[in-house]
């Protein structure tokens, strides 16, 4: 038989697991209450899972503190495509921002100064005739308003080479300075303007055929001196193989050309009448007592002077006068008393006319 202090209730013990089991369940939960707040002050979803309650119902004892609601804060997702976006932009302005920064550097060097855009400079058109000589180029570079001396700067230029088309010794670039019209800067050297008239020269005599010249043995030089001879001497585009084929005959045979061109050149006279005396005279430039070419181009021929000099007509003419009452039409002879009728009539109109019998 056991004593009172051995008895025990038997449900005692059941009881008292009963109430340490909520005391513990009511801890954790606690101390879950403690998390979630946490994270809900860190950024948690709104959505977060909410307490089941206990399972065995309310616990016995306190109940523990009341917990705010979570803030409305975007889903953490959100809050990421929000920071990758930032990112982006942030990696987007400094890229851009080096691309500008090395641009500027390969333009101007790094300490290189932003700088507006420059202005445009103004132009002007200059219109060099065919056949003028480097006295009258330089009038029209005067009167365009280019700076310099063209005279002296058409005595040579750097990089251009007279010997290579058999102009040794030659005393200046006449019969280079192609005649054309030209676009360059308002007052520029006149540098620019021979520049360009030496490249035109250079581009359009690679296309001339000089093969019966250099049959002739010619060079290209001689050939620009027939060719000046022909712009002075030629009026009518037609007439100028005509004319370049009495200057191969004459020289053929031996003959003097007679071409009063020449002296106008060495004179600097293109409008006043020759005297007979100066057409007797022996200078270097009068070809009506010098046989052969003159030392040099008596001006600058175009291309279609060039053409005609470089591959002549096939004729037998020796003389040829103007025809009066033409604008400037020749009458072409192959004997001398053919050419002897054609001047006669010449002279008789020039008497009559007090200057040049023609009518253009």
């Amino acid at each position: 038989m056991s004593s009172e202090s051995d008895w025990r209730d038997p449900h005692a013990d059941d009881d008292a697991a009963a109430h340490e089991r909520e005391r513990r369940r009511a801890e954790r939960e606690a101390r879950r209450r403690e998390r979630l707040a946490k994270r809900v002050q860190e950024g948690a979803q709104a959505d977060e899972e909410p307490i089941p309650p206990p399972p065995d119902g309310p616990a016995e004892g306190p109940a523990p503190a009341p917990v705010a609601p979570p803030a409305q804060t975007p889903p953490r997702s959100a809050i990421a495509r929000r920071r990758l976006v930032a990112l982006v932009g942030l990696a987007a302005v400094a890229f851009a921002g080096f691309v500008v920064v090395v641009a500027a550097d390969r333009i101007g060097g790094e300490d290189a100064p932003a700088t507006a855009p420059p202005k445009e400079r103004a132009t002007v058109s200059v219109t060099i005739p065919e056949g003028f000589s480097r006295d009258q180029i330089a009038a029209v570079a005067r009167k365009a308003g280019l700076r310099g001396d063209y005279v002296k700067q058409t005595k040579s230029f750097k990089g251009f080479k007279p010997s290579r088309y058999g102009a040794d010794g030659a005393p200046s670039l006449e019969g280079f300075l192609f005649p054309a019209t030209y676009e360059v800067f308002a007052k520029a050297k006149v540098e620019e303007l021979i520049a360009k008239q030496l490249d035109a020269f250079e581009q359009n005599i690679a296309g001339v055929d000089l093969s019966f010249a250099k049959s002739k043995n010619l060079n290209t030089y001689d050939v620009l001196k027939i060719a000046s001879m022909v712009e002075r001497e030629v009026q009518v585009s037609s007439e100028r193989p005509k004319v370049a084929s009495v200057i191969y005959n004459r020289l053929s045979n031996g003959m003097p050309l007679g071409i009063d061109a020449t002296i106008r050149f060495e004179d600097s006279n293109y409008d006043e009448q020759l005297l007979e005396s100066r057409l007797k005279e022996d200078t270097p430039y009068n070809t009506r007592t010098k046989p052969g070419l003159p030392p040099g181009p008596i001006g600058n021929p175009g291309l279609a002077s060039i053409e005609a000099a470089a591959e002549p007509a096939k004729t037998d003419f020796l003389f040829f006068v103007v025809r009066p009452g033409t604008c400037g039409e020749h009458v072409f002879a192959k004997t001398e008393k053919e050419f002897l009728t054609a001047e006669a009539e010449y002279q008789r109109a020039l008497q009559a006319e007090g200057g040049s019998p023609t009518d253009c």
